[in-house]
């Protein structure tokens, strides 16, 4: 009797114990390699270039070269590494 019940409170350790480790080393979805940074970048370059074109052409100002000049240059201050910079408002 005494021999199960220490085999079942190492059991319950065990178990106990792997959680804890599973849970505690588990690292959060972030890139790998700086490849993946840059890649996450022009994604969200081109979304933001897609926003603004979208922006622009519900405007009604401007014309489609126009916006798609603006969406150029959003594209363009990516590729620079201005991506702090917030893009063009459209007029």
């Amino acid at each position: 009797m005494e021999t199960l019940k220490v085999l079942s409170a190492l059991t319950i350790l065990a178990g106990v114990g792997s959680t804890f480790a599973m849970t505690t080393f588990v690292q959060t979805a972030h890139a790998q390699t700086s490849g993946m940074d840059r890649r996450d970048d022009r994604r969200d370059t081109r979304q933001t270039s897609r926003e603004v074109k979208q922006a622009c052409k519900a405007g009604d100002e401007k014309t489609r070269a126009d916006c798609r000049q603006t969406k150029h240059d959003v594209k363009q201050s990516g590729r620079q590494g201005e991506t702090n910079k917030p893009p063009p408002k459209p007029q």
